[in-house]
């Protein structure tokens, strides 16, 4: 069978930011939980995680049944083994993305997001693997002073910077 590649939309609920990864061990689920709810405990999240061996099933945690349905659909449709999704709402990802990356057993973090995105995903005959995301869009320019100066003023108002 020779590889091919799909380009697959990943469901981003109204509201919500998601962080797309890989790992490589059943107990990912329950971690991934653990830095939710001692990070960020006052959100609403959702986890989903594929096993590539074993049982090959889709994991999942969280604390909003509705969450937790896209979670799942999402990881359906990539069908790639050995990868995480994590969706919260009334939360940004780098509120816990150091703690995810610290994680022993997450590898690589793909995407950390709340923008349209797509997935290239490859197919063998042994299953689908990610190869790549598009996050968003592409630049449409290069900022101003006056670009800067609303950065700089954004980071401030939302309390990313004092």
């Amino acid at each position: 069978m020779e590889t091919r590649f799909e380009t697959i939309d990943v469901k981003i609920p109204s509201g919500t930011n998601i962080i797309l990864g890989y790992s490589h061990f059943i107990k990912t689920v329950e971690d991934l939980m653990e830095i939710v709810n001692t990070t960020i405990g006052n959100c609403r999240y959702a986890i989903a995680f594929s096993e590539a061996s074993g049982e090959r099933l889709i994991r999942y945690e969280g604390n909003s049944s509705e969450l937790v349905d896209v979670a799942v659909e999402n990881l359906k449709r990539l069908a790639s083994g050995h990868t995480f999704i994590i969706i919260l709402k009334d939360a940004y990802p780098i509120s816990i993305l150091n703690q995810i990356k610290l994680c022993q057993e997450v590898g690589t973090v793909f995407a950390a997001t709340a923008n349209p995105l797509k997935v290239v995903v490859a197919t063998s005959e042994n299953g689908n693997g990610i190869m790549g995301i598009i996050d968003g869009s592409s630049p449409l320019g290069v900022e101003t002073e006056k670009d800067k100066i609303n950065r700089r003023e954004l980071l401030r108002k939302i309390g990313y910077k004092s």
